[in-house]
């Protein structure tokens, strides 16, 4: 039986820890510059009683849990009291090495099953995790005894967060289960009090997707209080939310005043059974922070129907500003917090013992719920297998487009018998066929936990599609969402760390609309999830389509964004070359996600000699046409410009001397060893990068046209390695819809744009 007692003495432990780790780092810690640490002691207080109920009583050891990103320390306190974190981590909270400010999977020593921070998005990806554990079951990869429950728990402000909505519904296609969404619903946000209206619509948007709505609005004491005064409760349900707030921020005397005020003599038998003391704790006694509504309404929900808990509770709940509208990132001063220190019990000096105060029987009992727990204590080591990746054939044509090549090698690979096919998780939002993932499907399967029938093969109707479904299947296919796509990724690019079985996950869309996704890609990428994401059509180059539908910026993006590698081919022989890289490197702890840029557009393709290019082409360019020794010229080209670039070597070759062509397959690879190769001269360890030594084989006074269907900066920057004249063309200006000569020539991607560039640098 649960120890009602000892949960609520531990909860005020923690809820005090949580606090203290925030105020050492902002009163008394050294401050070198000067500048406000914070912390959210308000946000850490109204949930530290729904983080120890779930800790220290319903989590289970496979149960995996996002914690609002405000709450942090309430986690770190929780880990501090379970021997996974240290007083030394914590003391240096927010500084460099320390604890994080936000919950961080890769930052944090603690176990963080789910980085948090950008609202929203630590939520969502809690559904698709689910879904993901539900794709490992069904092919007996997940034996049951290791599934678990999903818990997100976040404030009720985050519930403005769009996405969550776009994840809401594409669980409900896909009948998810066992997820609990948890809302802290103290009516606070930032700037302001949450709006009434709102919180009346919640349930029943929840519902409508399937889910059981548990309200936690009043604790027990606050319960059996309201039904000896119905009057009473209905006025406090009526109550605005403002209101509501204000008055818990006043106290006793403000709340017996304005019943008084609202009902008179309907509430005179009330408040005459309570003195101010008692109405201010009665009044406070919201279902978020009573243990036994919490632990009952836990117990209850003991079955794999996804479940959101609406708890009310008090923002900054115990300290002295709470219910204050502005206490988001308000802290306690250094006689506040003495008066709240002391008020526990707890001797000026003992501040990091975790159970300071507690003597006798109070502290056996928290102990024992402490030893009793079933989360995890340490952080483990991320799981790598170090699995065999084959030699990807290239496919055969003369003439090819990346996309097709891209399908072709995947179907190849699925009906090779390989097992690393039986890894591979594919999944696309509303796009499958139009990416060249419909022959990958044909061959794998829809994934569906229900069978879902293909009424138009049943009917026998010709079609080239097969979109039977099945819990068998490998393709997990989403609704137009783009958020949606990067959160699954993610959660099944962290599928060896939450299941212990790496996946290789696969997801395709249009390139121009990577950026409707970033945050939740960038989410995925600071969490380390690994994944392979292929975006086509690219550019000018997808032509008729118009200016919505082709790209300028994605490689601009790939440029800055940590934890991704971009990839650009040509050819259809350094896709499966780069193809075979991004799997190996999903499974390399050293290794990173892959995004590769394709076309639609299909190209003659190169003979080669030998394999010689294909290291330098790994490490992002090589060159396609040898310069010759000290040559003045070079023409730099990426993807599907290529055949302009070689038609402009050819047509210049005679007239300028040694003129060489490079292939940049990666600006991303080459900047980024350019970069450190830069941080090393200031070490005492100087190394010259991939880059250098590509165009050192120029002149130094060599020129440089650089040629790419994106933003012409994605290549520019190429100059100031060595010092080089660059005349950059590309795409700085949206387009418009045409075949590829007049878009080409209009938008300066053609063979004669590179003859005036090349002339304008030599001249």
């Amino acid at each position: 039986m649960t120890d009602l007692a000892a949960l609520a003495t531990l909860e005020e432990r923690l809820r005090f820890t949580a606090s203290w780790i925030i105020h050492h780092a902002n009163h008394v810690r050294d401050s070198a510059d000067g500048l406000k640490v914070g912390g959210h002691q308000a946000s850490s207080a109204s949930m530290s009683a729904i983080l120890t109920a779930l800790y220290f009583d319903a989590l289970g050891p496979n149960d995996r849990v996002a914690v609002k990103p405000h709450a942090g320390p309430v986690l770190h306190a929780i880990h501090y009291l379970l021997g996974g974190q240290d007083k030394e981590t914590l003391a240096n909270f927010r500084g460099f090495g320390g604890a994080q400010s936000y919950p961080s999977r890769t930052k944090d020593r603690i176990p963080v099953d789910f980085s948090t921070g950008s609202v929203g998005l630590g939520v969502a990806i809690t559904l698709f995790a689910s879904l993901v554990q539900d794709w490992l079951s069904a092919r007996d990869a997940l034996p049951a005894d290791k599934r678990g429950r999903f818990v997100a728990l976040m404030g009720d402000a985050e519930l403005d967060e769009g996405n969550i909505y776009e994840a809401l519904i594409e669980g409900h296609k896909h009948d998810v289960r066992n997820l609990w969404w948890i809302v802290d619903y103290n009516r606070q946000s930032l700037d302001a009090t949450s709006a009434d209206r709102m919180f009346e619509r919640f349930d029943d948007i929840f519902r409508t997707c399937g889910w059981r709505v548990v309200e936690l609005r009043h604790g027990k004491k606050l319960a059996a209080a309201l039904a000896a005064a119905p009057a009473v409760k209905d006025w406090l349900e009526a109550l605005p939310n403002a209101d509501h707030s204000a008055l818990l921020y006043q106290g006793g005397a403000a709340w017996r005043a304005r019943v008084d005020k609202d009902l008179g003599d309907r509430a005179a038998t009330f408040l005459s059974a309570h003195d101010d003391d008692q109405l201010a704790a009665l009044f406070s006694d919201l279902g978020g922070h009573c243990m036994a509504s919490l632990t009952e309404a836990f117990a209850a929900a003991n079955d794999d129907v996804p479940t959101v808990f609406i708890a009310w509770t008090v923002k900054g709940y115990g300290l002295p500003f709470a219910g204050h509208k502005d206490n988001h990132a308000g802290l306690m001063n250094p006689t506040q917090f003495a008066a709240y220190r002391d008020g526990l019990g707890i001797a000026d000096g003992q501040e990091w013992e975790p159970l300071a105060g507690l003597g006798g029987n109070a502290r056996a009992s928290v102990q024992a719920l402490v030893d009793q727990t079933r989360v995890r204590r340490q952080k483990e080591p991320r799981n790598f297998t170090s699995w065999p990746v084959p030699v990807f054939p290239t496919p055969t044509g003369e003439e090819q487009s990346t996309q097709a090549a891209f399908g072709r090698i995947l179907l190849d690979l699925a009906k090779s018998g390989d097992g690393l096919a039986d890894r591979i998780l594919t999944t696309s939002p509303d796009v499958t066929v139009s990416t060249n993932l419909g022959a990958f499907v044909n061959n794998r399967g829809l994934f569906h936990r229900r069978a879902i029938r293909d009424v138009f093969a049943e009917a026998k109707i010709p079609s080239a599609q097969k979109w039977a479904a099945k819990d068998a299947g490998q393709h997990v296919e989403l609704g137009i969402a783009e958020s949606n796509l990067f959160l699954m990724l993610a959660a099944a690019g962290l599928s060896g760390d939450l299941f212990g079985h790496r996946l290789i996950p696969i997801g395709t869309l249009y390139d121009p609309f990577i950026a409707r996704g970033l945050d939740s890609l960038n989410y995925g990428c600071y969490q380390d999830a690994r994944f392979l994401l292929v975006a086509t059509p690219s550019g000018l180059t997808l032509g008729p389509e118009g200016g919505a539908h082709q790209s300028i910026n994605p490689p601009l993006i790939a440029l800055g964004q940590p934890g991704l590698r971009h990839y650009e081919p040509a050819f259809a022989d350094e896709l499966a070359l780069f193809m075979r890289e991004a799997i190996r490197l999903i499974d390399d702890p050293q290794g990173e996600s892959t995004y590769l840029r394709l076309s639609t557009r299909s190209l003659a393709q190169e003979p080669r000699a030998s394999d010689d290019w294909q290291a330098d082409a790994l490490q992002g360019g090589y060159w396609l046409r040898e310069p010759g020794p000290q040559a003045e010229a070079a023409i730099v080209a990426m993807g599907a410009v290529m055949p302009e670039a070689l038609a402009a070597f050819d047509a210049l070759a005679d007239d300028v001397p040694g003129l060489g062509l490079l292939s940049v397959t990666s600006p991303n690879l080459l900047h980024r060893g350019w970069s450190v190769s830069s941080a090393s001269r200031w070490n005492g360890s100087p190394a010259d990068s991939h880059v250098a030594r590509l165009l050192g084989r120029l002149a130094p006074s060599a020129r440089l046209v650089t040629l790419c269907d994106a933003a012409p900066a994605s290549l520019s920057w190429l100059g100031a390695v060595l010092g080089h004249r660059v005349a950059p063309l590309g795409v700085d200006r949206f387009g418009q819809t045409g075949n590829l000569h007049d878009l080409y020539g209009e938008y300066r991607l053609d063979g004669e744009a590179i003859t005036e560039a090349m002339a304008g640098l030599l001249l």
